[in-house]
């Protein structure tokens, strides 16, 4: 499956918006360009310009009535955002672009609108992955401030003794930065298997903590995420969500309409 790059990305604007200005990395982001964090980064390497002056800050607003482009394409707001659960199978990049032609999840739902990926698995971890193209529903369910909750089942290349399960339950130094409390259950049939529950999503966390008591993670699977599930899809396939998932996903942000 080919997807094309959008140069323009049409818009509806209500009319009691028409005078109110919003910041220049929520209005890229509703535009379904990318998401909020990675706008910052585009505006500050002046990727952007308003009303054909370049600008390099992350706090410029901007009003609907004014000309936006990125790298020279002219940006409106979209009206029409979408909201897809894909069950993530193995070997499959989540980004949109790999720069090395590798599989992206991308290449498994055929759409032609623009969308993202919602934080990110790695290439051969699997289950609930989220796309859209709501940046700022997007950055809400990834920033740490909301505490959303992803459960992923882990199959370790050893048992977890207990006492280290405890400590990970606490929270244990990566990198200099504490992890985040979270829960851990331990097979009672197998201590190899786990289930864990985090309330954050750093960069292949649950496989570094483990890797801190020598331990490998030979599988993971996220069978949770924001409260959604791949109950019903087989490992590479997708659906839409329904009205009500997408407004329990709001409500979870603090977004409710």
């Amino acid at each position: 499956m080919t997807h094309k790059k959008r140069n323009i990305a049409k818009s509806t604007i209500n009319d009691k918006e028409l005078n109110k200005p919003i910041r220049l990395n929520k209005f890229l982001a509703d535009a379904g360009i990318t998401s909020r964090r990675k706008a910052d980064e585009i505006i500050s390497d002046g990727k952007v310009m308003i009303n054909g002056i370049i600008v390099t800050n992350k706090a410029t607003t901007v009003l609907p009535t004014d000309v936006v482009s990125v790298q020279g394409n002219i940006v409106k707001h979209k009206k029409r955002h979408l909201y897809i659960l894909l069950n993530k199978p193995k070997d499959y990049i989540t980004t949109v672009v790999d720069e090395q032609g590798r599989k992206t999840v991308l290449h498994l739902i055929n759409i032609d609108e623009r969308i993202y990926p919602v934080g990110r698995l790695d290439r051969n971890t699997t289950g609930v992955l989220l796309l859209t193209n709501d940046g700022e529903l997007a950055y809400r369910l990834t920033h740490p401030k909301y505490e959303i909750q992803r459960l992923y089942s882990v199959v370790l290349d050893k048992p977890l003794r207990r006492e280290y399960a405890e400590k990970i339950a606490q929270g244990i130094d990566l990198d200099g930065e504490t992890t985040s409390p979270c829960e851990i259950f331990i097979s009672p049939d197998d201590h190899k298997k786990l289930t864990m529950i985090l309330k954050e999503g750093k960069n292949r966390e649950v496989k570094r903590i483990f890797e801190k008591f020598g331990l490998e993670v030979r599988k993971l699977d996220r069978k949770m995420f924001a409260g959604l599930t791949t109950q019903g899809l087989k490992r590479g396939e997708f659906r839409f969500l329904n009205r009500k998932e997408i407004l329990a996903l709001k409500k979870s942000v603090g977004l409710e309409n």
